[in-house]
């Protein structure tokens, strides 16, 4: 039997109240606003990027086999009569609206996620756990922003049984928007963490701002709070005069709804003991770290608030995998041996550069090997930079880490702040940095790469993998 398509032309053109111009496709299979990922078949939406305008990139997409390109009423004219063109006042606000349209058509449990760290890892814990239960959507990579939200709607399967969406923020004002969009039957704010300091005057601002997430819930839908951060009670006060309907608490606090009870935290994976509203369950966790515990206690409780099977989505916990650059693991084969990296490059901030540092604690190095931490500036944190970046001392040195390879201008206080045994090399970027690294890397070693994207450490990852071989079976 042939799938359904995505959308029909005629839908989705009446969704973004458009006009339409030239000869229009009975059917869509995907939406795209990059030449780069689009497939045959798709919608190009033609939105204005921070650097590029998508309207260069339509006689692209169209070649490429776009069966839709939406442009604006600027650009209309300069393609010709017979592209299939869909002709709106601003591409952007009619991607919003055919998302919108989409999400009032799902007949779905629909989840939303934010947080100060974790957003990312929880939406593809929901994915994992939920799609083992019936047809689910979620967002790739962290599509989680002004135009990512809108895209993943408009993604989304008519006939989806689960819809997981990620809501993010570097300002003010960002997520209620986003959130009223995706209007979620469950959302949920993993944490409140010093994180975008810079744009706001307190953590209690990024409380407020990440709790704009309940303001989105459906009428009697479920708030999941973290009960174990300072900011709970702010949370469960926004929770209560928003639309929800209940508030669930995870965490380890004896008051938690959804309690951890224990847990064992091993280099490759967790057990972990919970009671989840009054039901016992135990389960293993594929990815290993205490954050990732905590972030499972929300994934379960938002489980338990779409009255899906728990026990299900507890086994599935068992195949969680740390994506790249979130924590994902190669053996590379040194020419004295096999050594570890652990790509956690994607992104950094105080919370998540600990738990990484953590996790290298709970590694053995293997022979002559030794833990190495290569870290990168934490981004985003204001006048607090500095100290924050210092105080990571103590847990790289409460963690056995043998060395630290820092890049960047905030990432010298820690370094500075290092005894001399601990300090592998200090670089003012990450390219510098490269060659330091490289040149000392030896079997046994377990390396962590961290640092905020705009610090481009996933370079030192790519030139680490470029320069090392990936172990084989057969080594």
């Amino acid at each position: 039997m042939t799938a359904a398509p995505l959308w029909t032309g005629g839908r989705l053109i009446e969704a973004m109240k458009a006009r339409a111009q030239g000869p229009q496709p009975a059917a869509i299979g995907g939406a795209s606003i990059d030449t780069r990922t689009l497939e045959p078949g798709d919608a190009f939406f033609a939105i204005q990027g921070e650097k590029r305008d998508g309207h260069d990139f339509v006689a692209a997409a169209l070649e490429k086999g776009a069966a839709l390109a939406v442009v604006d009423e600027a650009h209309a004219g300069d393609f010709p009569a017979d592209a299939p063109l869909a002709v709106v006042p601003d591409v952007l606000r009619a991607m919003e609206q055919a998302g919108m349209a989409r999400r009032a058509e799902l007949h779905a449990g629909v989840v939303a996620v934010t947080g100060s760290v974790g957003k990312t890892g929880t939406k593809e814990a929901l994915r994992l756990v939920l799609s083992r239960q019936g047809k689910t959507h979620a967002p790739v990579a962290s599509y989680n922003n002004h135009w990512g939200v809108p895209l993943t709607l408009t993604r989304t399967p008519a006939d989806v049984r689960y819809g997981v969406y990620e809501i993010g923020m570097n300002s003010p004002g960002e997520i209620l928007p986003l959130a009223k969009m995706v209007s979620p039957d469950v959302a949920i704010v993993t944490t409140v963490q010093p994180v975008h300091l810079a744009a706001f005057e307190s953590i209690e601002g990024i409380a407020r701002e990440k709790a704009a997430i309940f303001s989105g819930l459906k009428p009697g839908g479920t708030a999941i709070i973290n009960a174990d951060i300072a900011q709970a009670g702010l949370l469960r006060e926004l929770a209560e005069a928003s639309p929800a309907g209940r508030i669930i608490s995870f965490g380890e606090s004896a008051s938690a709804d959804v309690r951890l009870l224990g847990c064992s935290l091993k280099p490759e994976i967790s057990t972990v003991e919970a009671n989840v509203r009054g039901r016992p369950v135990t389960y293993k966790l594929g990815s290993p770290g205490k954050h990732i515990v905590m972030n499972s206690l929300a994934v379960l409780a938002a489980v338990d608030a779409l009255d899906a099977d728990l026990a299900l989505a507890a086994l599935a916990l068992a195949e969680l995998k740390p994506p790249a650059g979130r924590g994902a693991r190669q053996m590379l084969h040194a020419p004295s041996g096999p050594f570890m990296l652990i790509d956690e490059s994607y992104n950094g901030n105080p919370a998540s550069m600990r738990a990484a540092i953590e996790n290298l604690g709970r590694i053995e190095a293997q022979g002559r090997g030794r833990r190495i931490a290569v870290l990168g500036d934490m981004l985003e944190l204001g006048e607090s930079g500095p100290a924050l970046h210092k105080g990571l001392a103590e847990a790289v040195t409460g963690n056995g880490v043998d060395l630290v390879f820092a890049c960047g201008p905030l990432m010298r206080s820690l370094y500075d702040a290092l005894p001399s045994r601990q300090r592998g090399a200090y670089a003012a970027q990450a390219s510098g940095l490269e060659p330091l690294l490289l040149d000392v890397l030896r079997a046994g070693d377990v390396v962590t790469v961290k640092g905020s994207l705009g610090s481009r450490m996933g370079s030192i990852v790519k030139a680490m993998t470029a320069r090392f071989p990936v172990v084989t079976a057969d080594d």
